[in-house]
C-alpha cells in the first residue's frame, strides 16, 4: 500500500481550495487532513473519501467501491472510506460535491468522538506541585538572596 511523492503532492494540489491541506503517512499508506482533520485516506495511489451513516448510502448508490483490507487473519476488513467517481479528477463542481461530503462525514464523526464537554462551575485546586511561573519566582527570589548574602 505505498504511497508515491508524486501522488501526494497531487492529492495536495486537488484539494488546496478546501482549506489547509496535509498528508501524513501511516501504516504503508497515507492520511489526507484537511484543516487538521483526515477526510480521506491514499492508498497504493489511489484515493479514498471519508464516509459516515448520512453519506454511505450516497456513495454506495453511485456504485463506487468501499476501501477494505486483509486483516492478518485473512480476513476482508472494511473501513469507512470510499473511492470518489473519476469526474472529480477532471470536474471542479464534482470534486466540490464529494469532498464536501467527505468534509462534513469527517467533521460528524469527530463531534461524535469529541463531545464538546461542559466545564465545570467548581474550581479545581492542585496541590501536587506550584505552577512553574511560582516555581521561577521562589528560585530568582532564592537566587538575590544568595548573591546577596554573598556580597
Amino acid at each position: 500500500m505505498a504511497v508515491s511523492a508524486g501522488y501526494i503532492g497531487f492529492v495536495k494540489d486537488l484539494f488546496a481550495p478546501f482549506g489547509a491541506i496535509s498528508v501524513r503517512k501511516m501504516f504503508g499508506g497515507a492520511g489526507v487532513y484537511c484543516d487538521g482533520r483526515m477526510f480521506a485516506i491514499i492508498g497504493d495511489d489511489d484515493l479514498w473519501l471519508k464516509v459516515d451513516d448520512e453519506t454511505r448510502p450516497e456513495f454506495a448508490s453511485a456504485g463506487l467501491m468501499q476501501f477494505t483490507y486483509e486483516t492478518k487473519a485473512g480476513d476482508p476488513h472494511a473501513m469507512s472510506y470510499y473511492a470518489p467517481p473519476d469526474e472529480v479528477f477532471d470536474d471542479a463542481d464534482e470534486l466540490g460535491r464529494w469532498t464536501t461530503l467527505a468534509l462534513e462525514a469527517a467533521a460528524r464523526t469527530a463531534a461524535r468522538k469529541n463531545p464538546v464537554k461542559k466545564k465545570s462551575s467548581k474550581k479545581r485546586v492542585s496541590a501536587a506541585r506550584p505552577r512553574a511561573a511560582s516555581r521561577k519566582a521562589v528560585k530568582r527570589r532564592a537566587v538575590k538572596k544568595t548573591t546577596a548574602q554573598t556580597s
